[in-house]
């Protein structure tokens, strides 16, 4: 992913600043997700059940979904130079819409609601967030996510 300057993320702000690529969520994903979250509700992880729901298959967990973000900004969302290392902060909002169903593709749409330095050496971007599932106008989620980033000068090494 390129890098931009502290400049041009703050610029940014209002803007589209990228979209991931495409993640496949297979049975695989959905019950490798069940195991490290104990969550083995049978809508995720028995397809003949699930054949029972109005879904008609397996669906994602929610929680799923959500945490693709981290590996969807990573491909979607321009670096910033000089940083070395971002955390998350939180979420002012998240809303799970539309459920994945096994075998669909996810991207996100990422836009800067706001980006600040509150030191000379650490910034905090709020993105607004859409996960698009191919082939449907409605998005599985939306949701507001603050991250913090630190710069060379504030992490001792």
């Amino acid at each position: 992913m390129e890098k931009i300057t502290r400049q041009d993320m703050a610029a940014l702000v209002g803007k589209h600043a990228g979209t991931s690529k495409w993640f496949a969520i297979d049975q695989t994903r959905i019950d490798s997700f069940a195991d490290v979250t104990e969550d083995h509700q049978y809508i995720h992880v028995d397809p003949e059940a699930a054949k029972q729901t109005p879904f008609g298959t397996t669906i994602a967990h929610g929680f799923l979904t959500l945490s693709m973000l981290s590996a969807m900004i990573y491909d979607g969302v321009p670096d910033i130079e000089g940083a070395t290392m971002g955390v998350n902060y939180g979420f002012n909002k998240i809303r799970f819409l539309s459920p994945v169903v096994e075998g669909a593709r996810i991207r996100a749409h990422f836009t800067l609601q706001d980006y600040t330095e509150h030191k000379a050496n650490e910034g905090t971007t709020i993105w607004d967030i859409r996960v698009e599932i191919e082939g449907q106008s409605r998005p599985a989620l939306i949701a507001e996510w603050i991250g913090r980033r630190y710069y060379a000068s504030t992490v001792s090494t």
